[in-house]
């Protein structure tokens, strides 16, 4: 079934505001419908208080949405409400689980990551394996840029402490297999960590499934709110993690020489949490289940498959990643670097991105400084697509000029 575009755009107030808006940047941040600015709005209009805490009308309503958020975010993921934390972003929560291995991994321990991971996602566990001695293993990316299990065997061994990938590229957009690498990494012992900030707009996630024992995304790649994110963990596990922050809520009990923390996802929400950010969250989840994840991955798909088919027929257009799996192009137009290239695509009001996409590694491995990336989601057509084509041959045209 092929999306409506139209009706879906008058749920973004954006395209009021700003004729012409080519948004393709969906990778880096998606746009915000206004059922979710709504809810925001009403926490912060009709409410304004902090929750868990007051034992008036208002903090009772205000902590009912916010944990109703949660259970909406457990029911996305298919985790347990105990298993849910509210983080900042999937940044945070891929650095609170590695802040609990710094007390625990030592020299011979291995972490496996690889060549695709953002950073927020490899520079956690970098600094793990300098602090602790313990060793970085890179699986090997075949010649399209993926991660293959028989090149993940090749890496896992009976050292292997952590399992720690992405679930879908930012810069390839290939889906990882990550169901299978997390049960070959059990039995090992291993524990796995799963990037899924540009797996949650893009694919059901299940992490009963998966079987992974924590899992990340952020809000704001899942039309929610910026500095909202969550982290999933196993509940096995959760009770063992350490706290990485102190103070009021998160404790049960303080004396003069020690303290008795809270149980389950309350232990990591330290101080007042980002409420107008989860409850914002939870209203932006129910609506992209209203479109369903299917329809959208065949709407993106077909928003690919047609500008991939345009670029093909241009020269001095190379493409990085034509298979990609959530729609997502990386390319470049021979002799103009990206960051040049970005101001007559700017000009046109098409938004994309251009630089190295805060993963230097997978930008390395294409042997390029920087690259241009496209990114398609919900309110995209078919129209954007030939804004875009006709943005790549003026601006190749424009720069052979000099």
């Amino acid at each position: 079934m092929i999306l409506n575009v139209e009706k879906i755009r008058k749920d973004f107030p954006i395209y009021k505001f700003n004729s012409g808006l080519v948004y393709l940047d969906n990778a880096a941040s998606t746009l915000k419908p206004k059922v979710v600015i709504d809810m925001v709005d009403h926490y912060y209009s009709h409410l304004g208080v902090n929750v868990h805490r007051g034992v008036y009308g208002l903090s009772y309503e205000a902590t009912d949405l916010y944990e109703e958020a949660r259970k909406k975010v457990a029911r996305f993921l298919n985790a347990g409400e105990d298993e849910v934390i509210f983080t900042r972003g999937t940044t945070t929560s891929l650095n609170i689980v590695a802040d609990h291995y710094l007390d625990i991994l030592k020299p011979g321990d291995e972490i496996i990551t690889s060549e695709l991971e953002h950073h927020s996602s490899f520079l956690p566990w970098l600094n793990v394996s300098k602090k602790t001695g313990a060793t970085l293993k890179f699986v090997e990316l075949d010649d399209e840029g993926k991660i293959t299990i028989e090149n993940f065997k090749k890496v896992l061994s009976g050292n292997t402490k952590v399992v720690a990938l992405t679930y879908i590229s930012n810069v390839m957009g290939h889906l990882v297999p990550v169901e299978e690498i997390v049960k070959l990494s059990k039995e090992k012992g291993a524990i796995t960590v799963v990037d899924a900030a540009q797996a949650a707009p893009h694919i059901k996630i299940d992490v009963k499934t998966l079987g992974c024992d924590f899992l990340a995304f952020s809000g704001h790649k899942t039309l929610g709110p910026t500095g909202i994110g969550v982290l999933y963990a196993r509940r096995e596990l959760i009770e063992a993690l350490e706290p990485t922050e102190f103070g009021g809520e998160m404790v049960q009990e303080v004396t003069k020489s020690g303290a008795t923390y809270k149980q389950g996802p309350f232990k990591f929400e330290a101080g007042t949490p980002i409420i107008s950010g989860a409850i914002g969250l939870g209203k932006a989840l129910e609506y992209i289940e209203s479109i369903g994840l299917n329809k959208i991955h065949d709407h993106i798909k077909r928003l690919h498959d047609y500008t991939i088919s345009k670029l093909e027929g241009l020269e001095d257009i190379e493409i990085y990643n034509k298979d990609s799996d959530t729609g997502l192009i990386t390319f470049n137009i021979k002799g103009i670097h990206p960051h040049d290239a970005a101001s007559i695509f700017d000009k046109n009001g098409v938004c994309l991105r251009a630089g190295h996409h805060c993963a230097q590694l997978i930008t390395k491995w294409l042997n390029q400084i920087a690259t241009l990336r496209v990114s398609f989601y919900i309110y995209n057509d078919y129209e954007d697509c030939n804004i875009f084509i006709k943005s790549v041959i003026e601006t190749r045209d424009y720069f052979k000029k000099f």
